[in-house]
């Protein structure tokens, strides 16, 4: 990367681009979405230079993206979209992805009102806490065989439900039915397959969490009566992903990559961009490995959404009908997939990654479910653990200019050093408490890494994306309890 001065091109209030004079090398122009405050901590995190760099992958199509939760990750900033083009040589890179391939959200929503689950809160978050294994290196209490581990890693959340753990109404409400094709566990390491072994139907640690919610304010009513949230009712928000399993698929296959990378002729201005083309042979094994990495993710969300439906009904005394815990929706955020989309006057198969960024596909569009036709997809957006959450919907300017994405959370403001040196877990747990929100962790250390201050204002990023037009609001959600490893 040179030293040359960043000039951005002020496209309107919320949209910045990177030209391709910027950098040796870009194929296509950056463009971030952003208003004038949220750009001053991207400039200060030169995550724009990441921007730059995925510019530059073979076969990259229109525009290197950032949403406005953008900060610096590992290849590709957390925050990037890019899609290429695999008739034309287009690349798949497992940094456009991330360790944790499928980290993402599901959000539950229930006909339970906030203030009776405060009256319980005592009893529920130890309960779900107890119930669901979290932490560095956590075990689940279930144990997969390897042929059960092969089916899972091919099917996903089905071969969940199958095992009596969930509804077939909660595939209709995940992305890509909680399963994407192409899945071949004969290309994941047994290492990989070793630690995922163990780890289904864990939180994990870092950033993942759970988290008892009410919502707290209606943006637009009718959209929010079909997602099925109304204004104090209480609602469950998980957020976790593909554990050991999806990082040592990553880990595998970055090695795989740069030897690729090196094979092709292909030249990077940063080598944690190791890619192959998407139909060379490296490149169609990396993706049947990711899928299954996602697979184990959404089949993860789903056991620990069955666990959480179990320890509310034992906890209030009340059967599943009655407390109508459905599954709003299911997003991944860290995934690379086979999409269509338009490209001048051609509908063109293109290869998305989404790292740190959340499909938000529009009202008709043909992926989604019966139920989500007439809104466009729920598009769900957790906070810190401080402040809120967001549901949004997909719209048709998303398709348009970013291939049908949006933000993904608030995107980190601070290294996990740095929020520790100013936050102590228990002081945190403290002020949260004054605050009205009971907290339970496993690591005390872990949690000061986690703090509010550590985080971007999640408030600021939402209305980015909704007054770009590249998602809408749907409703605000407000912490009550939150499980963090």
């Amino acid at each position: 990367m040179n030293d040359r001065q960043l000039s951005l091109k002020k496209i309107d209030e919320y949209r910045w681009e990177i030209p391709t004079t910027f950098q040796d090398g870009m194929l296509v122009p950056g463009r971030i979405y952003a208003d004038e405050g949220l750009l001053r901590n991207i400039k200060k995190d030169q995550a724009f230079k990441q921007v730059a760099n995925v510019a530059t992958l073979p076969g990259i199509i229109k525009y290197s993206l950032a949403m406005p939760d953008i900060h610096w990750g590992y290849g590709f900033p957390i925050g990037g979209v890019a899609a290429t083009d695999p008739s034309a040589g287009g690349v798949i890179s497992p940094g456009g992805v991330g360790f944790d391939i499928n980290c993402g959200v599901r959000l539950i929503r229930s006909e339970l009102e906030v203030e009776e689950v405060r009256l319980k809160m005592d009893k529920l978050l130890p309960a779900l806490f107890n119930k669901i294994p979290c932490g560095v290196g956590s075990k689940s209490s279930l144990r997969l065989s390897g042929k059960e581990e092969s089916r899972l890693l091919k099917e996903g959340s089905r071969w969940v439900v199958e095992q009596g753990m969930g509804l077939t109404e909660d595939l209709d409400r995940t992305e890509e039915s909680g399963c994407i094709s192409g899945a071949d566990p004969f290309r994941v390491s047994e290492r990989a397959k070793q630690r995922g072994s163990r780890q289904l139907g864990t939180l994990g640690s870092g950033n993942h969490f759970l988290e008892i919610q009410y919502v707290d304010e209606i943006y637009d009513a009718e959209v929010a009566r079909v997602f099925g949230l109304r204004k104090g009712s209480v609602t469950v928000m998980i957020h976790c992903g593909s554990r050991g399993l999806g990082h040592q698929v990553c880990t595998d296959y970055l090695v795989v990559m740069g030897a690729a990378a090196r094979k092709y002729g292909i030249n990077l201005p940063d080598r944690q961009l190791a890619c192959a083309p998407a139909e060379s042979e490296e490149g169609r094994d990396y993706f049947a490995a990711m899928a299954c990495a996602a697979n184990y993710a959404w089949a993860n969300r789903q056991v620990i959404m069955h666990w959480v439906r179990e320890v509310f009904q034992k906890v209030f005394g009340r059967k599943e009908d009655d407390l109508r815990m459905d599954l709003v929706y299911d997003v991944a955020h860290n995934i690379a997939k086979y999409e269509h989309h338009r490209v001048a006057d051609d509908l063109k198969r293109v290869c998305v990654h989404r790292k740190g960024a959340t499909r938000a596909f529009p009202p008709g569009h043909p992926d989604l479910p019966e139920m989500y036709r007439v809104s466009g997809q729920p598009v769900l957006i957790p906070g810190d653990m401080g402040s809120y959450s967001y549901v949004l919907a997909g719209t048709e300017r998303a398709m348009e200019e970013t291939w049908g994405s949006t933000c993904h959370g608030a995107g980190r403001a601070l290294s996990r050093t740095a929020a520790r040196k100013l936050v102590r877990g228990n002081d945190l747990v403290d002020e949260l408490k004054r605050r009205g929100i009971t907290v339970m962790a496993k690591s005390l250390r872990v949690l000061g890494e986690e703090a509010p201050r550590a985080y971007k204002d999640v408030t600021a990023v939402v209305e980015v994306v909704h007054r770009a037009g590249i998602s809408r609001k749907v409703a605000r959600l407000k912490p009550m309890g939150v499980i963090k490893g």
